[in-house]
């Protein structure tokens, strides 16, 4: 009996049990029900009708200003649009179109989710980033009835509206809006203006080269516009399309050759702009923040970095001493002026005129260009900053070869086809002799200064397996924006401030959509500014205050660059103390200066947008940008007064003997040295030389030659006492025989 109580009341628990669980399952299940409800009925909640797909919204225009309030330019939709029917645009034009953005147009309902939902998802999965996908339709329901926000509740009602779409319109009546709502960049809103905007011509003359290059520009028309800030885009575009077009069996091969070589002859623009590549820089950020329509349709006001003054005068400038430079085979010249405490860009000139003919809407300061000696301070930093070196210490500027096992020997040469002999690296920095860089490169190595210059800012060095140690001679692409943030890191004492070009965002009702602020902005870029100890620069350190302080102390020292620039260049700008260094590549086809203050960056370049090489003559470095530079820093810093780099405490100085960079001899009692010439240098706490000058050793000599034998010579020679100075990887006989020049030293690495 006992036993059959216990037994019911199990049954009774595990019936409790179940209906409880049953309970909580239903409960479950409603919640999801209704969520599912109330998430269908906030997608379908004020869902537009297809139906309006032929009314067009009255656009807003977009205002671009400078700091000051000055318009510089308006972005507005073309609301004159012409309307064409699908039977008057070229073939060409509507497979183009059909071939780069939706291969199955004819085929698929309206979404096609085979091709492009499965990869969009894929992409949104594992990149955590929603892409497209988007068929025609998709994309003539986004641009005419959506918001170009990327949410998954935007996509579905995307994907409704397209299904909508399809029943209402024919597939040809969905091509034609499509062809005559789609924004083509600028004001050219559907292919009429397109055409008449880009080529001049009416939509029904298109070629098949002008027809390719125009089907590119909707998925991206500010960055693929040959207006825009990278006209090379639009053209790399147009081969892209053309190739789908063979891929898709729409045209021969030798019809996409004949279009890829027909040179297209583009419609000057005519518009009213200020600081123009710098204004389609800023469209181009808000383009990839906003959305296309937002930005062409919205009314946005936008008020950025730029001053107008400063930007006109560096235009004027660069216009006037590129012409100066035509017998240089000196094309074109650029120029950015920051101001490295906040990283605000005040003026960008691309190239010296944007509406010239030959490419002047190429944008030279966000274009991969090699930097030559420019980048050197970099890897000088890092030998200072983990003290395998001082400014005193001595490199050998002598024939060398570098030998990394499975590669040719490197055997760099310096630009003036000269040996220094024994170089101290102040010396060798201001001066900008090549073979102690590359030997500052072996010692820090390529890893390094890959990882230290991304650090600062230099977004293009990326694989250290892809560079050498020419990379410390301007082996290595990089923009002149990101050299001027990297460099910024010096005049900053060693943080990083990312370049900043758009202050304030306001939308069309006047709601702030983002604001940048700072403590140490200043509106008024002239208004005389001193550097107090007290202001605070907030960012990551790259570098510590006495590294930065070091770099920035070598290259305003003009004495430290006399040998090669001579005492009067034009990277002295007289009553102020600046921080300046050259850059020149082997092949001439990059020559560069860059400059700065605690309170004011300009990087200058000069060269020719189709990378062929100047004149020689410009190898000093000092030629080309270098005069643009002086002009442009001497009007920056007309109304400042004089502000040097300030000294940290971990900051000392000492006399070091001028020939070895090591300690005078006569400070130690015991040396038989009778002294040394000495200088003046600074240096980190902890790593003054303590070593005494002692340049007499016993050394082997060619008997011969009355040379330094090589070493592993053994023949012919005899052991004499000489003069030796030593670096890290051999050493020097200061009065042996030179006659003929040095032997070559094998360094393996």
């Amino acid at each position: 009996m006992k036993n059959g109580i216990f037994v019911k009341a199990g049954k009774l628990k595990s019936k409790q049990i179940f209906y409880k669980k049953k309970f909580i399952f239903i409960i479950v299940v409603a919640m999801l029900c209704l969520s599912s409800i109330y998430y269908l009925f906030s997608i379908l909640k004020d869902l537009p009708s297809p139906t309006k797909l032929s009314l067009r919204e009255v656009p807003q225009t977009t205002k671009i200003f400078d700091r000051n309030g000055t318009l510089l330019y308006n972005i507005y939709a073309n609301q004159n649009r012409t309307l064409v029917k699908l039977a008057v645009i070229p073939i060409s034009l509507r497979e183009a179109t059909i071939a780069i953005e939706d291969k199955d147009f004819y085929k698929h309902g309206g979404i096609d989710p085979i091709g492009g939902i499965i990869r969009a998802v894929r992409d949104t999965l594992l990149r955590r980033q929603l892409q497209g996908g988007s068929t025609i339709t998709q994309q003539l329901v986004k641009n005419a009835l959506l918001t170009p926000e990327r949410t998954v509740t935007r996509k579905i009602r995307e994907i409704i509206l397209s299904y909508w779409t399809e029943k209402l319109y024919s597939k040809d009546q969905i091509l034609e809006m499509y062809l005559n709502q789609v924004p083509y960049g600028g004001t050219a809103w559907g292919i009429e203006a397109a055409a008449q905007t880009y080529f001049g011509i009416h939509a029904k003359d298109l070629d098949l080269a002008q027809s390719t290059l125009l089907a590119g520009l909707p998925q991206a028309p500010t960055i693929y516009s040959p207006f825009g800030a990278h006209p090379e885009y639009a053209i790399q575009r147009q081969r892209e399309v053309l190739q789908r077009m063979v891929d898709d069996g729409y045209i021969g091969k030798d019809q996409m050759e004949k279009a890829e070589n027909e040179i297209l002859h583009f419609r000057p623009q005519q518009t009213d702009i200020k600081a123009p590549h710098f204004v389609m820089y800023i469209k181009e950020q808000l383009v990839n923040k906003y959305g296309e329509k937002i930005v062409e349709q919205g009314g946005l006001k936008v008020t950025t970095t730029l001053d107008l003054p400063l930007q006109e005068m560096a235009q004027d400038t660069v216009a006037s001493e590129v012409a100066k430079l035509k017998a240089l085979n000196v094309s074109n010249g650029a120029v950015v002026i920051t101001r490295p405490t906040t990283g605000e860009i005040l003026a960008m000139v691309g190239s010296k005129d944007y509406f010239a003919s030959d490419s002047g809407n190429f944008n030279v300061t966000t274009a991969l260009r090699q930097p030559g000696s420019s980048i050197k301070p970099i890897n000088y930093a890092i030998g200072l900053e983990s003290h395998k070196v001082t400014a005193s210490t001595v490199f050998l500027d002598t024939p060398t070869c570098f030998d990394v096992a499975g590669q040719k020997p490197y055997c760099p040469v310096n630009y003036d086809g000269k040996f220094h002999g024994p170089v101290q690296l102040r010396f060798a920095l201001g001066n900008s002799i090549n073979i102690p860089a590359v030997k500052m490169m072996a010692v820090n190595s390529v890893k390094t200064m890959i990882a230290t210059a991304s650090a600062m800012g230099i977004t293009t060095y990326k694989d250290p397996s892809k560079y050498g140690l020419s990379l410390t001679l301007g082996g290595g692409d990089v923009t002149m924006l990101d050299m001027a943030q990297a460099y910024g890191v010096f005049a900053n004492t060693g943080i990083r401030r990312d370049l900043i070009s758009i202050l304030k965002v306001e939308d069309n009702n006047g709601k702030t959509l983002e604001e940048y602020k700072d403590p140490n902005f200043v509106k008024d870029v002239e208004k005389p500014l001193n550097y107090p100890s007290s202001i605070l620069i907030s960012g990551p350190r790259i570098f510590s205050m006495e590294t930065s302080f070091l770099i920035s102390h070598i290259l305003l020292d003009n004495n430290a660059r006399t040998m090669e620039f001579g005492p009067d260049s034009a990277l002295v700008i007289p009553k102020h103390a600046v921080s300046v260094k050259t850059g020149t590549t082997d092949d001439k086809r990059d020559n560069w200066t860059i400059g700065y203050t605690p309170n004011f960056l300009v990087a200058t370049w000069v060269g020719n947008n189709d990378n062929s090489p100047m004149n020689p003559f410009l190898a000093s470095g000092i030629t080309g940008a270098a005069p643009i530079w002086n002009k442009v820093m001497t009007s920056v810093l007309k109304n400042q007064p004089d502000i040097w780099p300030r000294q940290p405490d971990g900051i000392v100085g000492a006399q070091i003997c001028s020939l070895s960079g090591l300690t005078p001899p006569n400070s130690d009692p015991n040396a038989s040295d009778k002294g040394c010439a000495t200088r003046y240098e600074y240096f980190i706490k902890g790593t003054v030389p303590t070593e005494p000058e002692h340049l007499e050793q016993t050394i082997a000599v060619d008997k011969t030659t009355h040379k330094m034998a090589s070493p592993n010579q053994t023949d012919n020679v005899s052991m004499e006492q000489h003069q030796v100075v030593s670096d890290m990887f051999g050493k020097y006989c200061l009065d042996c025989s030179h006659d003929g020049g040095d032997p070559i030293t094998n360094i393996k690495l």
